[in-house]
């Protein structure tokens, strides 16, 4: 009885002490300015950076760029043409409508030229391919309507977004959702967990390596930049993917929030996004986006700078959620679908906790070198994608043999196949 007595007195004290319950230090946190492409909280009164918004200087229309295996060639203005930016790759996707691959003048630039011709998008954008249709045109409309801003008013590219939405018509809005939503999406962001990050520069809203190597303590961010920054930024190479530098620990922390709710805190994902968190219906994937993206839209749901039609189902499942939450919950839905990451220790420990648990070594080996009773799996030429469907239905003679079978709403689904991938390596 005198601890809870004492439990209760500091409790108060605590209160009286910051002046705020829990729920309103929530409600007065800034937005996480790495999710938003800044290195510090927006202050009183904040806009978008005048120069983020002018137009560039003219481009170098002369020397012409290449990239290896690649028998095309543009030049840096061609690469960066508002109205037809470069297209290195025209075989990894379909045909694209004209509002995609040229936008219209004046004001409307091609989707191609910020979200890639294969819908990818950057860290400081959208990955909008495999998004369904309805979504798709009804983020639009939201936009249009005024539904959808930024809960970082100095993030300029919200805007731009809206004013497209505004010029835009019908027909151009369902040519871009039919397009982008014909696509699969594929994961090509890795996830490493670690205490240090590379020191950084921003670059209108992504963040760069620094010359030299140097790193400092990553703190309570997440730090995503491109694997080869030249490829990224000065070539925009649609096929060179990310590295998302997450805490220590966040992967598994964002997997309780994610697959179970994290005791009540939240409502798993999965019962909207589907088990594998690849999208139900109109309900898009989040499976293996960009964390940056990912926790930029949870946290402007929260504070109701993004409503309409289905951000508002969202709102009482991010309610309780405080940034470090929206952190980790970022950090696990990149990693999933992602192939592991020299670094991602957490995970495939868990993924080898697992295959104890389960008995998997009796058949394959202590280590994943076979036995007579199943093949080694060090060898296996099974993808990711082959592993996650085999451990969700095992053939008849697996299943004869004792192989359970790991429903892909399991936690331990991902785990698992992040072990015997790790094998391969």
């Amino acid at each position: 009885m005198r601890n809870c007595l004492w439990a209760s007195m500091l409790a108060v004290v605590l209160v009286a002490a910051t002046g705020a319950t829990p729920q309103e230090q929530q409600a007065a946190e800034p937005p996480p300015p790495w999710a938003y492409g800044f290195v510090a909280p927006p202050g009183p009164g904040a806009t978008p950076d005048p120069a983020s918004m002018a137009p560039t200087a003219p481009l170098d229309s002369s020397t012409l760029l290449h990239l290896p295996g690649n028998t095309l060639a543009f030049t840096p203005a061609q690469i960066r043409d508002d109205f037809g930016p470069a297209d290195w790759y025209p075989g990894d996707h379909p045909p694209m409508p004209n509002i995609v691959a040229h936008g219209r003048k004046p004001g409307i630039r091609a989707c191609s030229r910020c979200h890639y011709a294969n819908g990818k998008g950057r860290p400081e954008n959208a990955p909008v391919a495999g998004l369904p249709y309805a979504y798709f045109v009804q983020t639009m409309a939201d936009f249009k309507n005024g539904a959808r801003k930024s809960a970082d008013p100095r993030k300029p590219n919200t805007y731009e977004m809206i004013s497209i939405a505004k010029a835009m018509t019908d027909e151009e809005v369902k040519a871009a959702a039919e397009y982008f939503g014909a696509m699969k999406w594929t994961p090509w962001i890795k996830v490493v967990e670690t205490e240090t990050v590379p020191k950084t520069r921003i670059s209108v809203g992504m963040f760069l390596p620094l010359e030299g190597g140097e790193k400092e303590p990553i703190g309570p961010r997440i730090i995503e930049m491109p694997e080869n920054p030249e490829a990224a930024e000065v070539m925009r190479d649609a096929r060179s993917g990310f590295i998302a530098y997450v805490p220590v620990g966040s992967v598994k922390k964002g997997e309780e929030l994610v697959m179970s709710g994290g005791g009540g805190k939240t409502t798993a994902c999965a019962v909207c996004h589907g088990g594998d968190l690849q999208g139900l219906g109109p309900v898009p994937g989040i499976a293996g986006r960009s964390p940056s993206y990912v926790v930029r839209q949870l946290f402007d749901m929260q504070k109701g700078s993004r409503s309409g039609l289905w951000s508002d189902l969202m709102k009482p499942v991010v309610a309780k959620l405080n940034t470090e939450d929206l952190l980790a919950v970022g950090a696990y839905l990149a990693s999933r679908g992602a192939s592991a990451v020299p670094g991602s220790a957490s995970l495939v420990e868990r993924g080898k906790a697992r295959f104890h648990a389960y008995g998997c070594f009796e058949c394959h080996g202590a280590n994943g070198e076979g036995t007579d009773q199943a093949p080694d799996l060090v060898s296996t030429r099974l993808t990711e994608a082959e592993i996650a469907v085999f451990l969700q239905k095992p053939s008849p003679d697996a299943r004869v043999k004792g192989m359970p079978t790991v429903a892909a709403s399991s936690p331990d689904l991902q785990a698992l196949v992040a072990y015997v991938v790790s094998l391969k390596h």
